[in-house]
């Protein structure tokens, strides 16, 4: 929701950044792996129960996966790979953040609550997973309730006002599990006739008809000529 709202005016507030770091001898992937070890770190304090040591480094660790995409425009560095790095790196950050919180809550709280992150993180590859496979068939399959950054300030509030982790996790996974609904339903009702299955569609054709037009000019070359 928030990515589909805020994304343009967030890019052009960060595009003078990625400008300065183009300066810099950094690429969008060393922003990426910093991002990534800030986020373990986060996530160990967490699990230790530091719970406003992991909010600020949560928040720092947000900051490179803000800018690497700067970075990657103003260099002109911008790459599939680059993209699918920096999506791989965003999904074990989150199941280390919820991961950490699994532990702090064994340590802390009724064992059984554990399954609660858990069922988040569970969720939540499904919606990443939905997207995904989605684009892979030609077919956007971005929006719904709780997407990655409402997740992120959901988990924030959560970490800062540690009373109200447990009922924000519960609302996370109620919120991501209508988002996975939202999801599914959008691609199911706009896969009836998919891009990607009408090309293969229209490519199948265009192969027979090659096939024809070949055999045809075979027959036209195999007929012997007659001498005048």
């Amino acid at each position: 929701m928030f990515d589909g709202t805020f994304r343009k005016p967030v890019d052009r507030a960060v595009k003078p950044i990625g400008a300065l770091l183009r300066k810099t001898r950094l690429t969008p992937d060393h922003l990426t792996i910093v991002g990534l070890l800030v986020g373990i770190a986060a996530a160990v304090a967490i699990g230790f129960g530091r719970l406003w040591v992991g909010l600020a480094l949560v928040i720092l660790a947000a900051l490179p996966d803000l800018l690497d995409g700067a970075l990657a425009k103003a260099s002109g560095t911008s790459s599939q790979r680059g993209a699918f790095f920096d999506s791989t790196v965003d999904r074990v950050t989150d199941s280390l953040l919820l991961g950490g919180i699994g532990w702090h809550f064994a340590l802390t709280e009724d064992p059984r609550i554990v399954l609660l992150p858990f069922a988040v993180a569970s969720v939540s590859s499904v919606i990443s997973y939905q997207r995904a496979k989605a684009e892979s068939l030609g077919i956007e399959a971005k929006g719904g309730l709780m997407e990655r950054a409402e997740r992120i300030i959901a988990l924030l509030i959560g970490l800062a006002f540690n009373v109200l982790l447990i009922p924000i996790l519960w609302i996370m996974l109620v919120l991501t599990s209508i988002t996975a609904v939202q999801r599914f339903w959008k691609v199911w009702t706009a896969a009836d006739v998919a891009p990607v299955t009408a090309a293969r569609i229209e490519m199948r054709r265009s192969r027979r008809q090659s096939r024809r037009v070949a055999r045809t000019a075979l027959r036209r070359t195999s007929i012997p000529r007659r001498k005048p």
